[in-house]
């Protein structure tokens, strides 16, 4: 990640380096932010924020879960998304908005009038899994720790403090020399990758955990359910029992920051060829097509900054 020279805060572009909240800030003490992780592409027809729209009604709706009040309307924060691309002159980046509790309140259940703050960066990111990994596939294990379900926590919102389970799963994976940790719910069913949703190919079809399997709504994950079904290939959502992960014929991960990266092996045992498989390839041609404009934007997707 690079810093860049300017983050909007609160409705105003202010340097980076002053963009800086109190220590005793509620989310600073028990995690009470939400935020979104979006992507801006340099595509033939100029700078373009992919599903700006749907990610920012998730930011509302993860927010309305956790009863956060927010002072900006949906337009005005995407507004603040393109301000931040266009501020900091940048081509293809990140795109970070949160909301978080700010100062006033140290109680676990925080007082009405603690202030809700919200912040807008845009910095330039590459790719999170790593290049390599995109093209020859990443290997994976999967995590002694349990994915959080609804039971405990309302997993559809993109909240903060919901990822220190996920730091666990992905940091014990790194210490053990894999690229990502695949989490598994409280019944032993396949969940998702610290921060991506899973795709498995077996058969010609494709299969990925429901919402019931504690996993976040993940909007890459519906761009992708969209484009194999455009492309011919079954796609069902259903319960994947751990063991279905070893005998797969195809493995891939899906998420803004992971885009759409291959599996060549969990736990060490090697998935179909061990490389990217041909149905991975061809969601990947057709994922990426929409920023190269290989693949036609039927579906409105691209959200022009310059608009």
């Amino acid at each position: 990640m690079k810093n860049s020279k300017y983050i909007w805060m609160n409705g105003e572009m202010i340097p980076w380096e002053n963009a800086t909240v109190h220590v005793m800030s509620h989310a600073l003490h028990y995690g009470s932010s939400v935020f979104e992780g979006i992507r801006c592409y340099a595509t033939p027809n100029g700078r373009c924020i992919f599903r700006l729209e749907a990610h920012i009604k998730r930011f509302f709706n993860s927010a309305k879960l956790y009863r956060y009040p927010l002072s900006f309307t949906a337009s005005e924060i995407e507004t603040g998304c393109r301000e931040s691309i266009t501020k900091n002159d940048l081509e293809a980046a990140y795109i970070r908005p949160l909301a978080f509790l700010g100062a006033g309140s140290l109680g676990v259940v925080p007082k009405v009038d603690v202030p809700t703050d919200v912040i807008i960066a845009a910095m330039e990111f590459g790719t999170y899994l790593g290049e390599e990994g995109l093209k020859n596939g990443i290997d994976v294990c999967v995590s002694s720790w349990a994915r959080t379900t609804s039971a405990a926590l309302p997993v559809l919102s993109k909240a903060g403090g919901h990822y220190l389970n996920a730091q666990l799963i992905g940091g014990e994976a790194r210490r053990n020399g894999f690229a990502e940790g695949i989490s598994v719910t409280a019944r032993g069913t396949v969940s998702e990758g610290s921060a991506e949703n899973l795709f498995i190919v077996r058969d010609g079809k494709i299969y990925t955990p429901p919402l019931s399997a504690a996993i976040l709504d993940g909007i890459t994950r519906d761009a992708v359910i969209t484009l194999a079904r455009h492309l011919g290939f079954d796609v069902i959502e259903q319960e994947i029992p751990r063991e279905l992960l070893y005998i797969a014929d195809e493995i891939f991960l899906t998420g803004t920051a992971a885009e759409v990266t291959p599996v060549r092996s969990v736990d060490r045992m090697e998935i179909g060829g061990g490389s990217r498989g041909p149905i991975t390839e061809a969601l990947q041609n057709a994922f990426f097509g929409l920023f190269d404009g290989t693949t036609p934007d039927q579906w409105n997707w691209l959200d022009s900054v310059e608009s």
